[in-house]
């Protein structure tokens, strides 16, 4: 048996599937029954752009900005995790533990938005993984980048787990008070203990509502993800989850159904065995039933939200109780009106 990494959601590294070689580390017999902790690395990310574009229907969104790829959230389901396969590290332990930094995000974010080809258009903060995942508090990227979101008056919204986002209200407050920002706070349960084994280094549930909390009552709009959805795992707390995010103003909210591309079923599907063993063959089945016999279905328009019984048993669940707790489903329209650069005598600074 694999021993368990400390405050990990994966205990193993899958193989690559873009690399012929795979090492297994040698299983050696100790007396030590204990966790054994693996340390965070963290790399330069060299790239030379900050902006990724998504051409996917299912997103509201055209371009996303990701200051850290990999993320020690290290949440079982992330459909992120195949990503750090494309920069030869493996889905599994290696993409919560080898985090690829952007540290010069702010200034090629700010480049991008001073080209003259920039249309202003909303931007999202987390396309891929967690903008405020531990390393923000000291890094403090994304605070820097929406400080240059705020100069430039660009419109964004951002998608976290993490309390963290509320040390950043100051700026969010200028930036809500022009209409450029919305931020969505995802929510996977109520139990703390399921969360922290399911999103070992995330905020927990009662954080992620003062959150909402805090945010709402400083006029940031806030809107509330229950995300994933996991039939036979969570899909029954719903109901609960809308209540207690009504309970702190709350007046918006949306969810996905999980979906386990590539090798977050081999480590997902370790995990509900080793962590749930009762429940797991039956949250297992039901994920498939969702998504035509499979643990993950590509299609777009269909990928978040599944097929079949268990996915409309969810969507009445979740609009029966939108209804009964007020709860709208819109985007925000955020505004480009404000919209200025630093053209001009600046412009030798951006090239």
């Amino acid at each position: 048996m694999r021993s368990p990494a400390k405050g990990r959601g994966a205990r193993f590294n899958t193989p690559n599937k873009f690399e012929a070689l795979h090492l297994e580390p040698m299983e050696v017999e100790s007396q030590d029954d204990g966790d054994r902790p693996v340390r965070t690395i963290f790399y330069k990310d060299t790239s030379k752009s900050v902006l990724a574009r998504n051409d996917s229907p299912d997103v509201p969104f055209t371009y996303s900005l990701n200051p850290y790829r990999g993320c020690e959230h290290g949440c079982i389901y992330c459909y992120a995790r195949p990503s750090h396969e494309y920069l030869g590290f493996s889905a599994g332990l290696d993409f919560e533990t080898k985090i690829l930094v952007k540290h010069d995000a702010p200034e090629l974010l700010a480049k991008e938005l001073n080209r003259k080809s920039w249309k202003p258009q909303w931007v999202c903060l987390s396309g891929n993984t967690d903008c405020y995942q531990p390393a923000e508090r000291s890094l403090r990227l994304t605070r820097r980048c929406l400080e240059v979101f705020l100069r430039f008056r660009n419109p964004l919204g951002i998608i976290t787990k993490n309390y963290l986002v509320t040390r950043d209200l100051d700026i969010l407050k200028n930036l809500s008070a022009m209409n450029l920002v919305d931020v969505t706070i995802s929510i996977t349960s109520l139990d703390a203990d399921l969360v922290r084994l399911m999103e070992p280094r995330t905020t927990t549930p009662a954080k992620r509502f003062d959150a909402v909390e805090l945010l709402l009552k400083n006029g940031v709009p806030v809107n509330i993800n229950i995300s994933p959805i996991i039939p036979g795992l969570n899909d029954e707390e719903i109901p609960a989850i809308l209540k207690a995010a009504a309970k702190r103003g709350a007046t918006r909210a949306s969810y996905t159904l999980v979906r386990l591309p590539g090798a977050v079923g081999t480590l997902f599907f370790e995990w509900v065995e080793r962590s749930l063993p009762g429940k797991a063959q039956k949250i297992l089945r039901r994920i498939k039933e969702t998504h035509r016999g499979t643990l993950d279905d590509g299609r777009w328009g269909l990928r978040m939200s599944g097929e079949g019984m268990w996915s409309e048993t969810v969507n009445r669940l979740f609009e029966l109780n939108c209804k009964k707790f007020g709860f709208e489903k819109h985007h925000p329209v955020l505004t480009t009106e404000h919209f200025r650069n630093d053209r001009g005598k600046q412009a030798e600074l951006f090239g």
